[in-house]
């Protein structure tokens, strides 16, 4: 995204995606991925996302609103743990929010490509 932000944004990206974790930077870029082709981007990372971990995301994607205790639980007992849950969040939602973002700054532009201007 060329903006004033880009800086911010892209220091934000790499926090969220690059840096040391409990999951895997490679699984977190795949669920940003997945996360932001639900909400209207396509993306150049396209990696693996495992299936247990696909409605949790979809659910975080497009209607964050309506995560629950259930949901953790599920994927607790398939083995993730709080603080792989929780990294795994964070890449879902920004791959939504960024998808949103670039989504609302085209609509604004009257359609232009929003990540090529400033």
């Amino acid at each position: 995204m060329n903006n004033r932000y880009a800086t911010h944004t892209q220091a934000l990206i790499d926090a969220v995606l690059n840096s040391p974790g409990e999951t895997d930077p490679g699984l977190r870029h795949a669920v940003e991925a997945r996360s932001a082709q639900l909400s209207g981007r396509p993306s150049q990372h396209a990696g693996h996302v495992p299936q247990e971990l696909v409605p949790y995301l979809k659910k975080v994607a497009l209607h964050a609103y309506r995560t629950t205790d259930n949901d953790f639980e599920a994927l607790r007992g398939v083995g993730y743990s709080e603080d792989e849950i929780f990294e795994l969040t964070l890449s879902a939602a920004l791959g939504a929010g960024m998808a949103r973002l670039e989504c609302g700054l085209a609509a604004l532009k009257g359609g232009q490509d929003a990540a090529s201007e400033d």
